[in-house]
């Protein structure tokens, strides 16, 4: 590699300041990177963010938790957490092997805009924001305005995603993550579910969030399926009429893994079976 072409900074200010130099690959775990360049790809000029202590570790600030850009699926699957981040510790268990969950980063997986991202749909569910970082400031957005579309997000080029942030509203909830694919182990999904449900104090729903993944160009939420839920008995919940109409959000597509059709009908499986684990948890 051409002399500073390669760049590994220990503070994050540095990081920032090179980025605003001019446009560079962020490198954290690579597991997205190296795949994406093919046979004869060439990285270009790269920023290792891997030497930057600010940028890892899982802490509680204020009303929210704080989960660094280059936290590891692993560093988030050990981590003590309330039960309502058992969506995002369950999708972390599906992000490839070991190998990967130990390097892979929570930033890299969004920053990436798969839409069969395993994080996306319970970080959606968890109503994540997004701190991006770089030498004009500081600003955030929620996840789903940061992910445009496949592939796409709205980060600048001299910005760096440095934490996912996620509200402590969800503190006393519940949650669950189920995925669809063609085998148990090591799979792009067909399609994947994430429910978080917060109980309100007469046994009925507090508040609940179900996002889809794989489904659409984008993870999405299902918000009128939770405007309907609302409200409910945890007994009935089980039982609710799932119509057609709170899946319209969805826009499967036929590819080599699955029908639109079949993907749409998991979907719906899916959702009633992780709304009722949800529930029974709290029954």
């Amino acid at each position: 590699m051409v002399p500073g072409n390669y760049e590994r900074p220990v503070d994050l200010e540095q990081a920032l300041t090179l980025l605003a130099q001019g446009s560079r690959r962020v490198l954290a775990g690579g597991t997205d990177v190296y795949p994406s360049l093919g046979d004869h790809g060439v990285l270009g000029r790269v920023l290792d963010v891997t030497a930057i202590p600010d940028l890892r570790g899982i802490t509680e600030d204020g009303g929210h938790w704080r989960i660094g850009a280059t936290s590891t699926w692993s560093d988030l699957v050990s981590a003590e957490l309330p039960g309502s981040f058992d969506c995002l510790r369950l999708a972390g268990r599906e992000v490839g092997g070991i190998q990967i969950q130990n390097v892979g980063t929570i930033a890299g997986n969004l920053c990436n805009a798969s839409p069969a991202a395993d994080g996306v749909p319970p970080l959606l569910a968890l109503d994540a924001r997004v701190e991006l970082s770089s030498v004009r400031g500081r600003r955030e957005l929620a996840l789903e305005a940061f992910i445009t579309g496949p592939r796409q997000t709205a980060l600048a080029a001299d910005e760096l995603l440095s934490a996912v942030l996620i509200p402590k509203s969800n503190a006393h909830g519940v949650s669950s993550f189920l995925k669809l694919g063609s085998r148990k182990y090591l799979v792009i999904s067909i399609a994947m579910v994430a429910v978080v449900l917060v109980p309100a104090s007469d046994r009925t729903v507090g508040k609940i969030s179900i996002s889809v993944g794989s489904c659409s160009a984008v993870a999405c939420r299902l918000r009128e399926l939770e405007a309907d839920l609302q409200g409910r008995s945890l007994e009935d919940i089980g039982r609710a009429p799932f119509a057609d109409r709170f899946f319209a959000p969805l826009s499967p597509i036929d590819d080599i893994r699955s029908s639109a059709r079949y993907r749409l009908e998991a979907a719906g499986e899916l959702v009633r079976r992780a709304v009722l684990t949800c529930a029974e948890a709290l029954l």
